[in-house]
């Protein structure tokens, strides 16, 4: 593939565009994914067509969400695998990713995320997980970072808790900004989440679960005991066995939804 695909289209600012050029990086992403007929495959901005080419010719049918009109209509006329692609035009934040679902298939889902949206767009899927095989991202790299972090690591937050309730992170690849038209100020990074089959700490009620984590993580330098104010008790943190002088970033997943349980069955007794 020639870099003509760039050709008479400029990377627009406030859909956060950087078009992926570079084939060896390119390979790389399309063998993470592995893209097979066995499951729907799901790429969200699809841009110039960087992925979409070498993934739409290895499957029947590939489903793209594309806000940008112009983009869409390009895609619409690639000759040959255009004619595999199902174009939804629209906004992925918004778009209902189980209207894809196909009868004994889970989706495989990837994208070149603008920067701008990954968090948000994160958990707007984490809404579908059950339904999803796999996700691979190129994101900032330090998103990438604050996914697969560990507790006590700087990047540890409430993107990484909530990520890791939900799925394994791992990062795939880093991506250095010369693989990109425009190229980015920032180093990008590959991530593959892959939804847990069976959640190791389920919780009672994720609402409840996203609150807590939200209000721990409100402060990062602040304690459990400050954030959790009005939530939490000494006394139940004690019988929880967690210490209320400890910073959020120290606690577990595991330990965050022991908090979020212990408080739906208290408000349900």
């Amino acid at each position: 593939m020639s870099n003509n695909i760039h050709m008479g289209h400029r990377a627009r600012k406030r859909f956060g565009q950087n078009f992926l050029h570079d084939m060896n990086v390119i390979d790389r992403i399309v063998g993470a994914i592995g893209p097979d007929n066995d499951h729907t495959l799901v790429e969200i901005g699809p841009g110039l067509g960087a992925l979409t080419q070498p993934v739409a010719e290895q499957v029947e049918t590939l489903n793209v969400v594309e806000l940008d009109r112009d983009l869409a209509e390009r895609l619409r006329h690639q000759p040959r695998w255009g004619q595999r692609l199902v174009i939804h035009e629209g906004d992925a934040l918004k778009f209902d990713f189980n209207q894809l679902l196909e009868p004994g298939k889970k989706m495989k889902v990837f994208g070149n995320l603008p920067y701008n949206i990954s968090t948000p767009l994160m958990f707007h899927l984490f809404e579908t997980v059950d339904n999803v095989a796999s996700m691979h991202f190129m994101l900032q790299k330090e998103v990438v970072e604050r996914l697969c972090a560990g507790p006590g690591h700087k990047n540890y937050g409430r993107l990484t808790v909530m990520a890791q309730y939900y799925c394994v992170t791992m990062p795939v690849l880093e991506v250095p900004p010369g693989s990109f038209t425009p190229p980015p100020k920032v180093d990008s990074a590959v991530v593959r989440l892959l939804p847990h089959e069976t959640k190791p700490y389920p919780a009672d009620n994720v609402r409840t679960l996203e609150k807590l984590v939200a209000s721990a993580f409100a402060m990062r330098r602040k304690t459990l005991r400050n954030n959790l104010k009005g939530q939490l008790s000494d006394e139940e943190f004690a019988e929880l066995n967690i210490d209320p002088t400890l910073r959020p970033e120290r606690i577990s997943v595991a330990e965050f939804v022991a908090m979020a349980n212990f408080i739906s069955r208290r408000n349900a007794a």
